[in-house]
């Protein structure tokens, strides 16, 4: 007869969790892993050619005014946040001849949406040249590789 372990059992599900966040592109202990698969916040895609990185977020419904773009030493960080706010005209016979009521909110609903992703660079880039536009709900990033002449520094030996 086989003696069951159940901190074994516990340990080994753990492990396939872990694999599992891992997998998804993410692990248990950062921040900015998935929830849940497919959880996601912004949808991006990440193009690289000879000479930068091209990343398209989608972002419908923000103005420009909205997204805030970080550029670190490794990654890229995308923010946007809005409030949506709904006014509602009310026929009130209180009303003044100018047209304002005693009209009493019992509840008014606001909405905010806040979305953020951090995509992570793989070679260094140009930070002056990174350039970055707006147009239908989509937002271009455009990071510039550094070049081969600004990746390091000369020294020379006397």
């Amino acid at each position: 007869m086989t003696r069951r372990d159940p901190f074994g059992e516990i340990e080994e599900l753990l492990e396939r969790m872990g694999r599992e966040f891992e997998e998804l592109g993410g692990t248990l202990d950062t921040p900015d892993a998935p929830r849940f698969p497919g959880s996601r916040d912004v949808a991006v895609d990440v193009i690289e050619d000879d000479e930068s990185f091209t990343v398209l977020a989608d972002l419908p419904g923000f103005d420009d005014d909205d997204i805030d773009i970080e550029l670190r030493e490794d990654s890229l960080s995308i923010a946007a946040t809005r409030e949506e706010e709904r006014d509602i005209e009310v026929a009130d016979a209180d009303a003044d001849d100018e047209g304002d009521s005693n009209v009493r909110y019992h509840r008014r609903e606001r909405r905010s949406r806040s979305v953020s992703r951090r995509i992570p660079i793989a070679e260094p880039v140009e930070r002056d040249g990174t350039t970055a536009s707006y147009e239908d709900g989509v937002l271009t990033v455009t990071l510039p590789k550094r070049s081969d002449a600004t990746s390091g520094h000369s020294i020379d030996v006397s």
